[in-house]
């Protein structure tokens, strides 16, 4: 029994630990962090209720524990769900917790039976992390994958322990449902059950946690090398390129080019139509120049209105002319603006 008070008691430390690391992310702006949040601290009072098991009535450390402990993971779903910008459930998963609470009181008030009541629980618990595991996309972005990997996996091994434990409380019902096993029964398998599902919610906030790092990793790498208004790369970016393809150029002997554009009047066009005009002049040039330029290339704005774009793998012809791809996007954004007399220079 001590083991097991041990070990419910270093899980509401970590949960505890997690909490706090989720309230330093609360104004990060990345989505799901309350929920994260709230899953948490419910986690923590189930816990400290089953832990009293014994010193507290039984309404106290069985049915509010156990909807404390049940709330904690359909909490940390929603976290989820809300963190992907997906649809939440409200309906199903209400209903199911309500299922699920019902049959623990049946199974406490009307008949004593902890095996159907742990095999309920534990049905709950695992449909949900699998849930959690179908709700954790794929991604190819390098910052993203690991942390979306480890959840995902996570995830599926707490179900799969979670299944195993409804099996193994199912071969404990008996026609005498009021047989009675000890819910701090210190055998090994209780001991390795209680531990899963103590450390299930911990395991899956380190996961959300690691997603919504990479989230703010991302988005401040973003932040810092593309320009706000119109997407390009920033001119610090840009040179960082350069300076790396340059290197590249010169250890492989290849070829690198630099081509130069602008718009044309562009200082009338704002005097004229109002700078809101010229922001929407601004952005149409980089969107049209990204749809034709490769991916190895890099077009950054380097002030005002002019841009530059770096050409790998690309030799500059003998005389000077516009590269075939930058005539493409000026043919592209120039009929938009004849009326405004803009236009864009290549040179």
């Amino acid at each position: 029994m001590l083991s097991i008070l041990s070990l419910l008691l270093v899980t509401t430390a970590l949960s505890v630990v997690m909490l706090l690391v989720l309230s330093s992310l609360r104004d990060s702006g990345v989505a799901g962090i309350r929920e994260w949040g709230q899953a948490n601290a419910l986690e923590v009072m189930a816990i400290l209720l089953f832990a009293s098991r014994g010193v507290l009535p039984d309404f106290l450390s069985i049915e509010v524990a156990n909807t404390c402990y049940l709330g904690s993971i359909a909490v940390m779903y929603v976290g989820f769900r809300r963190h992907f910008a997906l649809p939440v459930p409200n309906g199903r998963l209400a209903a199911a917790l309500m299922a699920t609470l019902a049959g623990l009181a049946l199974f406490h008030f009307g008949v004593d039976a902890l095996p159907i009541r742990s095999v309920l629980v534990s049905s709950f618990q695992a449909a949900l992390c699998v849930a959690i595991g179908l709700s954790i996309p794929t991604t190819g972005e390098p910052r993203l994958r690991y942390a979306f990997r480890f959840t995902r996996r996570a995830a599926y091994f707490l179900a799969i322990c979670h299944g195993a434990r409804v099996a193994y409380y199912g071969l404990q019902i008996t026609p005498k449902l009021n047989t009675q096993l000890p819910f701090l029964d210190p055998s090994a398998w209780n001991v390795g059950f209680l531990a899963v599902g103590a450390l299930a919610l911990p395991a899956l906030t380190l996961g959300a946690v690691m997603m919504a790092n990479a989230r703010v990793l991302r988005e401040t790498a973003y932040d810092a090398d593309h320009d706000h208004l119109t997407g390009a790369w920033s001119r610090r970016a840009f040179f960082r390129f350069a300076e790396r393809e340059h290197a590249r150029t010169l250890r492989k002997d290849a070829d690198l080019s630099l081509l130069i554009f602008d718009a044309d009047h562009f200082k009338r066009i704002n005097d004229t139509h109002g700078h809101a005009v010229g922001d929407r002049v601004l952005r149409d040039m980089v969107k049209h120049t990204q749809e034709v330029i490769r991916q190895v290339d890099c077009c950054a704005r380097m002030g005002g209105e002019e841009f530059w774009w770096c050409c790998c793998r690309t030799p500059m012809p003998a005389r000077p002319r516009p590269s075939p791809s930058a005539c493409e996007a000026r043919s592209t954004v120039r009929p938009r603006w004849r009326r405004r007399a803009c236009g864009w220079r290549i040179r």
